[in-house]
């Protein structure tokens, strides 16, 4: 969770899923007012195209398209919120870094940069505007990351609690959510508290009676991921807001949580999987080694992947895995013949960790991207073990921030829009 997504644009794009309508435009007005900009109908048509897509390609069914409608302006109100206060607050993504994002899009679309725009542009879709979206997606992650993220705190008395109570501390079986967030202002008077109370209900309803739960999200739920289903990346039961932990252990997969309340709003959860955790105490180590081609000025990404590929044939031929880390790797571990020792889950990044943890026993990977380079992988050996004192605080440190970090988030984005000036216009005919 910690770990830096770009969830929409950058996971999607295989599917060329922000393909805009080829309908033509019809003329332009202003839908809404966030603080002293306008938000326009094309915007939102664009937007809802894009979302179509999105759920279509999941086989999500669509809610009514006013219902829709109406939850896209709000996210698109509370995406102006967080760009304008970036802007206020000096947060800039550099052109260079924007170019190496693209650079990263189009690799994992397998097209080089001049076919990835030519695609683009196929489908009608611009270069400068698609990079201005990429721009926004990067905006956002690092805005959290900033006015979030950083600010969280983990004392040790907390983690002292959390290792004082096993039962809590063991919860590592990986679960997959889905959620909906119906926000609350700070201040709120009765009867409005009541109309979203409402609103909480009727979603439970419609989920209860059997409507697909990623359609009653896109209809109702205020969380970001809502037009995604509302599904949550599947994470340690540990490392999930309190909240959800405790809904969760109540749950057999397939089932749904009644309304809870917290500071930010009412929630609604549903269990989809349950796989995996620690066995008494203890917790999957693995061995494993890597070779790493950086990615930068010198070294584009099709010519790392095309070495590593060389490399790869020469290790299927018998070629000794250390020496050639020796030799070429461009990491700190090459002085180590590639080795980075016992890894916990969670001490790499996410698509080294799927990588390896598909591996076998001595198989070496394909070449795998990640947000350092490309790599060929080896796993030398798998085990259970029982951390050590150190260890076992570092990963209560990363639980504990995990699990405070969605709550941080849905709290301060719910105070973004409680302290704007938003005006509705969306009603205008």
């Amino acid at each position: 969770m910690k770990r830096l997504v770009l969830i929409t644009l950058f996971t999607l794009l295989p599917a060329l899923a922000i393909a805009q309508s080829r309908q033509p435009i019809a003329v332009d007005r202003v839908v809404a007012v966030v603080n002293d900009e306008a938000i326009t109908l094309n915007e939102l048509r664009e937007r809802l195209a894009t979302v179509t897509r999105q759920l279509r390609s999941r086989g999500t069914p669509l809610p009514p398209s006013e219902v829709l409608e109406k939850q896209l302006l709000e996210r698109l109100i509370v995406d102006r919120l967080q760009v304008q206060f970036a802007r206020e607050s000096g947060l800039r993504i550099a052109d260079a870094e924007l170019d190496a994002a693209m650079r990263r899009i189009a690799d994992n679309n397998r097209l080089s940069l001049a076919e990835f725009r030519a695609a683009l542009e196929r489908d009608g879709i611009t270069w400068k505007r698609f990079r201005e979206e990429i721009r926004e997606e990067i905006t956002l992650s690092r805005l959290r990351e900033r006015e979030v993220e950083s600010r969280i705190v983990v004392s040790d008395g907390e983690i002292d609690n959390y290792l004082a109570h096993p039962e809590q501390a063991n919860q590592t079986a990986l679960v997959a959510l889905g959620h909906i967030i119906i926000r609350v202002p700070e201040q709120v008077d009765p009867a409005r508290l009541s109309q979203l109370r409402q609103r909480a209900e009727e979603a439970l309803a419609r989920i209860k009676s059997g409507q697909d739960f990623g359609q009653v999200a896109a209809s109702y739920s205020e969380a970001p991921d809502a037009l995604a289903g509302g599904i949550l990346e599947p994470r340690p039961v540990d490392r999930l807001p309190t909240l959800y932990a405790e809904a969760v252990a109540k749950l057999q997969p397939g089932e749904v949580s009644e309304i809870l309340r917290s500071p930010a709003g009412f929630h609604i959860v549903r269990l989809f999987e349950r796989k995996g955790g620690s066995v008494g105490g203890t917790f999957r180590q693995t061995q494993a080694r890597h070779i790493l081609i950086k990615v930068n000025e010198l070294v584009s990404s099709d010519e790392a992947r095309h070495k590593l590929a060389g490399l790869k044939e020469r290790l299927d031929n018998g070629a000794d895995f250390a020496e050639l880390a020796r030799l070429y790797s461009n990491d700190l571990s090459a002085a180590k013949g590639g080795d980075l020792g016992w890894l916990y889950q969670g001490d790499t990044v996410p698509d080294f960790e799927r990588a390896m943890d598909a591996l076998k026993l001595g198989e070496v990977s394909a070449p795998v991207q990640s947000p350092f380079g490309w790599h060929l992988i080896q796993v030398l050996e798998r085990k259970n073990a029982e951390p050590g004192d150190e260890r076992k605080r570092l990963m209560a440190r990363q639980a504990l921030r995990e699990r405070k970090s969605d709550e941080a988030y849905e709290d301060w984005l719910r105070q973004l829009r409680d302290r704007a000036y938003v005006e509705y216009r969306l009603e205008d005919r």
